[in-house]
C-alpha cells in the first residue's frame, strides 16, 4: 500500500468526483482509478460503488476514508514538526484569505509578518469564506483570515474584529437619507453580491428569505472594486462589513434597522500540529491589531 494511493483515494473521497480529484492533483483520471483499484485489491473490498454514473463511496469506503484522513494528516504534522526542529526560522505557510480581507486587512498582517520572518515561504490562496473553511478542515491550509461567524467547532479562532453588515448604495438612492434601512425596503432594488462561495452572500440571502422575498441579483463578483463601481453608478445595492470599505464621495454606507453582526478573525484547525511559522503569524497579527 503506497502513500500515493492513499492520497488519491482521500482526494476522490473528499471531492466525490474523479474529474475534480484529477484536476486538483494534476494527474490523469486513469491514474486515480488504477490507484484505487489496487487499494481495493489489497483490501479485498470495494471502496467505490461504480453501479452509478457518478461513483460513490461504499460503506467500507467511508470507513476507510476516515482512517486515511487521520493517517495522512498526522503524517503531514510529523513532517512539519521535524522541519521546525531542523529549520526553526524558515518553513512554509499556507494562508487562505477572502477577497475583502485580501484587499483591506491582510496586506498589513503579511507586511508585518515578513519583516520579522523573511525566511518563511508564504503561499496565499484567495477564495470565498465557504471554500476557505472547507480547505482548513481538509488540512489544505495552515491558517486563514475570514468571516468566522458560525465556524465549525473543529476550528480554533483568534477574533480580529466584529462589525455590522451595512447596505452600500449610491448617494442618489432614495434610501440614502435614512439613518438605518429596514431590510424589507431593499426588495425594491437590484442586488450586486459577492459570489456564491461567500458567507456574506449566504447571510444576505437568508435574510431575504426571512422577509419573504427573492432578490433580483443583477451581478456577482469576487472583485470589491467592480462591485463598488457598479453601485456607484446606481446599478444596484450591495453589502459590506462596516469600516471595511474606504469612503467614496458618491457612496453611502448605512446600517440595517435590525443589525446583522459578522465576526472576522484568524482560524486554524484545532487538532493539527501548528507549525512555528503559523504560530508566529498569529502572534504577529495580535501585535498588529493591538497597535
Amino acid at each position: 500500500m503506497e502513500l500515493r494511493q492513499l492520497e488519491y483515494f482521500l482526494t476522490f473521497g473528499r471531492m466525490e468526483s474523479m474529474t475534480r480529484a484529477a484536476e486538483h492533483l494534476r494527474v490523469s483520471q486513469p491514474s486515480i482509478s488504477v490507484a484505487i483499484k489496487k487499494l481495493e485489491g489489497e483490501l479485498g473490498v470495494s471502496l467505490i460503488d461504480r453501479s452509478r454514473k457518478k461513483g460513490t463511496l461504499t460503506r467500507a469506503g467511508q470507513v476507510f476514508l476516515s482512517r486515511v484522513e487521520y493517517i495522512l494528516t498526522y503524517l503531514q504534522d510529523a513532517v512539519v514538526e521535524i522541519s521546525d526542529i531542523q529549520h526553526p526560522s524558515g518553513g512554509t505557510l499556507k494562508i487562505g484569505i477572502t477577497p475583502i480581507m485580501g484587499a483591506l486587512l491582510f496586506p498589513h498582517l503579511l507586511s508585518a509578518y515578513q519583516k520579522q520572518h523573511p525566511d518563511v515561504k508564504v503561499t496565499i490562496m484567495e477564495e470565498g469564506s465557504l471554500l476557505i473553511r472547507e480547505q482548513l478542515e481538509n488540512s489544505e491550509l495552515d491558517i486563514a483570515l475570514l468571516i468566522t461567524s458560525q465556524l465549525p467547532p473543529t476550528l480554533e479562532v483568534l477574533p480580529v474584529k466584529s462589525g455590522q453588515i451595512h447596505v452600500c448604495m449610491s448617494r442618489a438612492n432614495p434610501l440614502s437619507s435614512l439613518d438605518s434601512v429596514p431590510f424589507d425596503r431593499l426588495q425594491e432594488f437590484g442586488f450586486i453580491l459577492f459570489k456564491e462561495d461567500t458567507f456574506i452572500r449566504q447571510r444576505i440571502l437568508a435574510e431575504c428569505s426571512r422577509f419573504h422575498f427573492a432578490p433580483r441579483v443583477l451581478f456577482s463578483s469576487s472583485q470589491i472594486g467592480t462591485i463598488l463601481s457598479l453601485v456607484e453608478q446606481g446599478m444596484g445595492i450591495s453589502f459590506f462589513i462596516q469600516d471595511i470599505v474606504p469612503e467614496r464621495p458618491d457612496l453611502v454606507m448605512l446600517p440595517l434597522s435590525e443589525p446583522l453582526i459578522l465576526e472576522v478573525g484568524l482560524a486554524w484547525k484545532k487538532e493539527r500540529y501548528l507549525s512555528l511559522a503559523a504560530q508566529n503569524f498569529i502572534n504577529s497579527s495580535r501585535g498588529v491589531f493591538a497597535a
